[in-house]
């Protein structure tokens, strides 16, 4: 999604060098190991890969670290919310029934951990047809929105399902970067904005 890829460089004192495209710095597992393998690890190979992505990258200056994690309560999330210190997390979720179970525990796992969570997104809010403009909502209607509120949690914003955000995602180019004052775009800015408010 950031157009980016290779293995990182290493500094006289052994860290890794973060990739940069559009004025962030990223590291990936996906840029330590072939594009083709596939990553199949457990346990403490998961910890040790954590411990590298966290500790050992020259991330020099930061404004924020944004740690993109998978859906779920193992390993990943628990270490990290062990290991470093969280300002917050934010659980992103389709309005769908099945996903807001995982949100759902995802939330409340970090509430066990004493990491605050600093709302929720609804990803794929809804479909709107680019001929008639007439929406869809594909996976649910405010799913999200119901979890929100039962669990006394803000919605931080909604995505909607547009082909223009997968294929920018897929060519490298982030529809906030490719189309600014596209309304996908504002979507993602409002995010932004909403959980720099709550970390501040």
């Amino acid at each position: 999604m950031m157009n980016l890829k290779g293995n990182p460089e290493v500094t006289t004192k052994n860290l890794m060098i973060p990739l940069i495209n559009y004025g962030i710095k990223c590291m990936s597992m996906g840029f330590l190991v072939e594009e083709t393998a596939p990553i199949v690890w457990r346990g403490l190979m998961v910890m040790s890969a954590i411990e590298r992505l966290l500790r050992q990258v020259d991330w020099g200056d930061l404004d924020y670290l944004v740690v993109d994690m998978p859906p779920g309560t193992g390993d990943v999330q628990l270490s990290i919310s062990q290991n470093i210190p969280i300002s917050g997390a934010v659980i992103v979720s389709t309005p769908q029934d099945i996903a807001l179970l995982d949100a759902r525990r995802g939330a409340e796992m970090f509430h066990k951990v004493n990491v605050p969570v600093l709302g929720i997104v609804q990803n794929m809010s809804v479909f709107r047809c680019p001929k008639c403009n007439h929406e869809s909502h594909i996976f649910g209607e405010d799913g999200a929105r119901r979890l929100a509120a039962s669990i006394g949690l803000d919605v931080l914003g909604d995505i909607p399902l547009n082909i223009n955000i997968r294929e920018t995602s897929d060519l490298g180019k982030p529809v906030v970067i490719s189309a600014p004052d596209s309304s996908e775009a504002k979507a993602y800015l409002t995010i932004a904005e909403e959980i720099m408010k709550r970390i501040s």
